[in-house]
């Protein structure tokens, strides 16, 4: 890919990151983003206009005496623009923006039109500012020539018009700074809770490999929702109101410098476009080496949780050597690339640094021999001065900034890339789900018909041509040796995984709860972990303090009376009481089908028979995985699997369990 295809990749990518908060990308185009743009820069400019105008009136009314003396040919100027046609173009220019702002204000519901107000307040900030900068540097040429002619009366009104335009510049920094960042946080908010909204949906966390340092596509999607998205809202925001102001400034100044010098203009532009190209042609490793250094810091980081998850378990096996040369690994990795960034960015700073020191020279270059030839006064050289290190500046951006810029580059790509996943995990889930969901409308049982049976990501076949059908207050165990596919047939009949051939018919999904070997212990309080994933006001206090005791966890309402404190409770919670706790919250959910992944395996043989006891009481009708030969009294039949893509389906009475089992 050239350099000229990369950027317009790179464009894209930020537009369908960008666009949507802006304006909704399902039902416009580019161009009518673009459109929506221009039409808040013409409405800004007018608005400017306007305002300008009725101050200069207003204070030529009410304070002559002050307006001449702190806006000195200022009137003058803004009448200069009414009586030319630059006014009437500006008002006209500033209609058709308001008249594209009605037209598509259906497009800026849901809240949409805030970030088009504070963008607009921005802007109009800059502008003001901007404005000041340009007065400031003919107040500079002014005091230079007042000292050099000794005017101690002129010079000292000079700087009081210079003390105010300070004045007034503060406050207005202020509250640029401020929406600056209030912007990026409203942005942050929704860019973050629509990526959120979407990794939940369609059980895109679930079939994204957050985990596999292999992958091609997506690692680590929490660190994507959380600091990428912060970091992208917060650099857009950053870097387009910083060019925003390199654009004005450059308007503005390069007037006054083409005023003074047109050659020094000339060579301005001729250098800056020389330099950036030098810089950009010799920083494009550093977008490679910043996306690196994000995924490897997430990767580190992920260990150190893997750690803090795990602790006990470590402690148990005294594996504190083996986690020790894992988490150096990995912070290995974050060294030797990051070690490879800061030479570039070195080299990178060794050229920025050479075009600052040699455009120094320029000013003087140019305008040293028309001072001599007496063409111009003293103050020239100050004014040039501030003119040409403004001008510098906002054509320099990109020299200046390309090692923020490269990282932002990365960032695009990282959050583009993992939204675009994730949506096209929705979509596939959410059409394989309607499907499902049509096949189970009519279901009142779970059937399996001539399934074949392949884990994602793999082309081993665990179960081949399998027909099967448990209907209510059928009871079917599913056995076999260890790797054989057990848990796999389980994720196949609960929906997670899709069949690779035949098909399987499942009842509604409010009909059908998977309990795990190791039951999912979620952040919240004790009544949360209860009513998972049902709302917990649903159930009485008492109610609950009764399914407790049903599942023999009577010493837990005693240990815990309040339902509502909130513990770290898979550290206070042994396996076994976690097991019991997820068939309290199976009784409270009472759903007709239930699938069990060795759910009991951590307790004691009595206890398991309670607890099988109470679903056949209820009626429900469940496939369960489990080795133990007491599991056979509460099953109607038993499916052996053998992991070859054989299996055997018989009645519970008629098996017998092995050793190989």
């Amino acid at each position: 890919m050239n350099p000229l295809q990369a950027f317009r990749s790179q464009l894209g990518k930020l537009r369908r990151l960008a666009q949507p908060y802006f304006l909704p990308v399902e039902d416009t185009s580019a161009w009518q983003f673009l459109l929506l743009i221009v039409a808040l820069i013409t409405v800004v400019v007018g608005s400017t206009l306007l305002l300008l105008s009725g101050v200069v009136a207003a204070s030529g009314a009410l304070i002559p005496e002050l307006q001449a003396r702190f806006l000195p040919g200022v009137p003058q100027q803004v009448n200069a623009i009414w009586a030319s046609p630059a006014g009437p173009v500006v008002m006209v220019l500033f209609v058709a923006g308001l008249i594209c702002f009605g037209a598509l204000r259906s497009k800026l519901r849901q809240g949409r039109w805030l970030p088009w107000l504070l963008m607009g307040l921005i802007t109009l900030l800059i502008l003001v500012i901007n404005g000041i900068n340009v007065g400031i540097s003919f107040i500079a040429r002014n005091i230079e020539n007042a000292l050099v002619a000794y005017q101690v009366e002129q010079f000292w009104e000079i700087v009081a018009i210079y003390a105010f335009c300070l004045v007034l510049a503060l406050p207005v920094r202020a509250i640029l700074t401020y929406l600056n960042k209030w912007i990026g946080l409203l942005w942050r908010e929704w860019l973050s809770g629509r990526l959120l909204s979407r990794y939940l949906s369609g059980r895109a966390y679930y079939v994204l490999n957050p985990n596999d340092e292999m992958a091609e596509e997506i690692d680590n999607p929490d660190q994507r929702i959380s600091d990428d998205a912060k970091e992208f809202t917060r650099t857009s925001v950053e870097v387009l109101v910083e060019v925003a102001y390199a654009l004005l400034t450059f308007s503005s100044f390069i007037l006054v410098l083409w005023s003074i010098s047109s050659s020094l203009a000339v060579y301005l532009l001729l250098y800056s476009v020389l330099g950036t190209a030098i810089v950009v042609y010799a920083s494009r490793k550093l977008v490679a080496l910043n996306y690196g250094q994000l995924r490897l810091e997430a990767d580190f980081r992920y260990g150190l949780v893997h750690i803090r998850d795990n602790a006990e378990s470590i402690a148990f096996y005294r594996g504190e050597q083996q986690e020790g040369r894992e988490a150096s690994r990995r912070l290995k990795g974050v060294i030797s690339n990051y070690n490879k960034l800061i030479v570039w960015e070195a080299l990178i700073g060794v050229i920025q640094r050479s075009y600052d020191y040699f455009s120094r020279f320029l000013p003087w270059l140019i305008i040293a021999p028309i001072y001599f030839a007496k063409d111009v006064d003293f103050g020239v050289f100050g004014q040039a001065g501030i003119a040409f290190s403004q001008v510098l500046s906002s054509v320099s951006y990109i020299v200046n900034n390309i090692d923020r810029l490269a990282a932002f580059s990365a960032s695009i790509s990282r959050l583009e890339g993992f939204q675009g996943k994730v949506d096209a995990i929705s979509r596939s889930e959410a059409q394989r789900d309607l499907l499902a969901d049509e096949a189970s409308a009519a279901s009142r049982s779970l059937v399996v018909r001539h399934v074949d049976l392949v884990p994602p990501q793999s082309d081993r076949r665990l179960i081949h041509d399998l027909s099967l059908e448990v209907g209510t207050n059928q009871r079917v165990l599913v056995v076999g040796p260890s790797g054989c596919g057990k848990t796999s047939f389980l994720r196949l009949v609960s929906g997670l995984w899709p069949p690779a051939a035949g098909e399987v018919e499942r009842p509604p999904v409010s009909e059908l709860l998977f309990i795990p070997q190791k039951p999912y212990m979620l952040l919240g309080s004790l009544r949360e972990q209860l009513c998972y994933p049902q709302d917990p006001q649903r159930f009485s206090d008492e109610h609950l303090r009764s399914v407790l005791e049903e599942v023999r966890l009577g010493a837990l309402v005693q240990r815990y009376p309040d339902f509502d404190i909130k513990q770290d409770w898979p550290r206070l919670l042994s396996l076994g009481e976690q097991q019991r706790l997820a068939f309290a919250r199976l009784l409270l959910n009472s759903p007709r089908f239930v699938v069990l992944d060795e759910a009991t395996s951590a307790l004691d043989v009595s206890t398991e028979q309670h607890l099988y006891a109470l679903l056949t009481q209820r009626e429900m009708a469940f496939v369960s995985v489990g080795h133990r030969p007491t599991l056979k009294a509460f099953h109607n039949l038993v499916l052996e699997l053998d992991g070859l893509g054989g299996w055997k389906l018989m009645p519970a009475t008629s098996y017998t369990f092995n050793s190989g089992v």
